[in-house]
């Protein structure tokens, strides 16, 4: 009777403790993911002197995450307060049968040893029945990460019977037939049927507001998201049919925010080591790096440290520019590289650009309009539709077009 009665009070404890703990662990990763955002933009915040309003979401998330904790501890002590209270009714209940019995029934001594047992079971049944529950509610930690085991891995990196000739991408041809985009089953489409084609050696402009596709456009051409229907199609061969190494290895990116790793700079330009220290040399000097590399007393092997806090904004945006120099990619992708640097190193990237990648497909997703006006061809999205696609020169002369406008709008705000 006893063990069903406390298998009906675990069982209802569960109920509430494992709901508890999964709200914990929900609320705990956003207040992890504010105190990492915080930290790791802490010099903008002082910059635009925001700390009242972190340190106030921040306490806002606390409060979100203490709730829960709390409400688990309190059902934690009212499940013991009932086990215990439960327990010493028991034991009361034994010693009074025991008090009522005739004398001579139960030895003196024995009476004595059962309730100081009983006194001592009491103790380690409640802390029994608490470990089962709390292992209970801490195995909810497991069951998160099994979520994460079971999202779905990106393809395969090479796949044997389908690789692409060592010198692929000869042309750098880019065909978008009806490419759709969503980012997961149940979500609406990103991307609506973009059918365009870049020409190879054409400098393309990709140019768009917040949220037309851009972005999703080129995550799309390095398979980071897969298509929900049409193709890409890269010098006459469907990039989904082969492997992702081969694909991601032959495109060349420059993104908008520059990624340097924990090393030196040779490991950050030619982390393979395929290139010798004369065109890791040469790399430096056409990215106007030479002088501030040769001023470091250990040269290439100089520290940089993670992120690359120890660099500039653009020489971290350069060292970028330098990895596909050195790389010499058929294909170039700027993901508006240009948006958080000054205008000098702007002019280096895009003087170098035109320089060294004058042969070279080069697609620019552009955040500065000046940037795109000197390219072939100008892909103007909205809503993930292709809204126009033609000259720059052409486009800005229609009357009511978007790019037109979106030129307008720059001018404006710059002027102003």
């Amino acid at each position: 009777m006893l063990n069903l009665i406390c298998l009906v009070m675990q069982r209802y404890y569960l109920a509430s403790s494992k709901e508890l703990m999964r709200i914990n662990g929900t609320t705990k990763s956003a207040l992890a993911n504010h105190l990492g955002e915080s930290i790791a933009g802490a010099i903008t915040i002082r910059a635009f002197q925001e700390e009242d309003r972190f340190f106030e979401k921040n306490l806002e998330l606390v409060d979100k995450n203490a709730g829960p904790y709390f409400y688990n501890f309190a059902a934690t002590e009212w499940l013991i307060q009932r086990l215990e209270t439960m327990s010493a009714a028991v034991l009361s209940f034994s010693a009074l049968i025991m008090a009522l019995l005739p004398q001579g029934t139960f030895n003196p001594g024995f009476v004595g040893m059962a309730l100081s047992y009983g006194l001592s079971l009491n103790i380690s049944f409640v802390f029994s029945i608490q470990n089962q529950c709390q292992l209970a509610s801490q195995i909810i930690s497991v069951e998160r990460v099994h979520q994460y085991m079971d999202i779905p891995s990106e393809a395969a990196e090479i796949i044997e019977e389908n690789r692409p000739a060592p010198d692929w991408p000869q042309v750098g041809r880019v065909d978008l037939k009806d490419l759709k985009i969503r980012y997961r089953q149940d979500a609406p489409l990103v991307l609506h049927g973009i059918t365009c084609s870049f020409h190879g050696g054409d400098k393309i402009g990709i140019v768009g507001r917040t949220g037309s596709g851009k972005t999703t456009l080129i995550g799309a051409l390095f398979r980071l998201v897969e298509p929900t229907g049409g193709k890409i199609i890269i010098d006459s061969i469907d990039i989904t049919t082969i492997g992702l190494h081969d694909l991601r290895s032959r495109l060349g990116i420059i993104p908008q925010d520059p990624t340097l790793f924990q090393g030196t700079i040779r490991y950050n330009l030619d982390p393979l080591g395929q290139f010798s220290d004369q065109q890791i040399w040469e790399v430096l000097g056409k990215c106007q790096l030479l002088e501030a590399v040769q001023e470091k007393e250990q040269g290439l092997d100089s520290l940089v440290v993670e992120d690359g806090s120890n660099w500039s904004m653009g020489q971290r945006q350069l060292f970028c520019l330098g990895r596909a120099l050195l790389r010499r990619c058929r294909i170039l992708v700027l993901d508006e590289a240009t948006a958080s640097i000054d205008n000098a190193t702007d002019a280096i990237l895009q003087k170098t650009i035109r320089t060294e990648f004058r042969d070279c497909t080069v697609i620019t997703v552009a955040h500065r309009i000046p940037t795109v006006m000197d390219c072939d061809m100008v892909l103007a999205m909205s809503d993930g539709k292709v809204v126009e696609y033609d000259k720059p020169t052409k486009l800005v002369e229609t009357e009511g077009s978007l790019f037109r406008d979106l030129v307008k709008e720059y001018w404006s705000y710059t002027s102003n």
